[in-house]
């Protein structure tokens, strides 16, 4: 199944919608700032650990991250110390994962790494997801190397290839090419360990 939804003004019975899957352990397609993703309700641990089958990542040597609607939800899933806080504040919405340590109340899965990548994407439509879900969701981005970059930024074609995985695609208009930047905030000093869309504000 496949929907369109305008990140100017999100319909709510569109989200409705897409909440209703995630809910029920669905996977979904989604357009962020930066990639496509494509993720589940992030603390329904049968909905991850498919997606991590699917793609071929292992939970215990990878980072999983998570979007979060806003920062005020960040501390009960992660570890933030007020610099961090700070900087996220200053950089968020935005096109960045913080890499920060996990708490309890993230499944075994997260755990494994004890650390978690957090997402606050500017981009209406999947906040808007994430707030309605009451949970965040699982961020991993559809891209395909193997793919022409149209495969990865056009919803049609991601329906395409991945519409038999997914029991939902978001038509949310062209997608970047460009993943987020990631900072690893988990010990001390920040640290850019990959530059990818966005400068980072200090």
């Amino acid at each position: 199944m496949m929907i369109r939804i305008y990140n100017e003004n999100p319909n709510p019975r569109e989200i409705e919608k897409v909440v209703a899957v995630l809910s029920e352990g669905g996977i979904v397609i989604y357009p962020t700032d930066t990639l496509y993703g494509i993720g589940c309700d992030a603390l329904n641990i049968r909905a991850v650990e498919k997606i991590c089958d699917m793609k071929g990542i292992n939970p215990q040597k990878s980072n999983l991250s998570i979007i979060c609607n806003d920062l005020s939800i960040i501390s009960e899933y992660a570890k933030v110390s007020t610099p961090v806080f700070k900087l996220m504040k200053r950089n968020l919405p935005g096109p960045f994962t913080f890499i920060l340590p996990t708490t309890s109340s993230l499944p075994k899965i997260y755990k494994q790494k004890k650390t978690v990548g957090i997402r606050v994407p500017d981009n209406n439509i999947i906040r808007e997801i994430v707030a309605q879900l009451g949970n965040p969701v699982l961020s991993t981005s559809v891209i395909d190397k193997e793919m022409e970059s149209e495969y990865n930024t056009d919803p049609e074609l991601i329906h395409e290839k991945w519409g038999s995985f997914a029991d939902l695609v978001i038509d949310g208009g062209p997608g970047g090419i460009e993943g987020s930047t990631v900072v690893d905030c988990t010990s001390g000093e920040p640290v850019i360990v990959r530059q990818g869309k966005g400068e980072l504000i200090f």
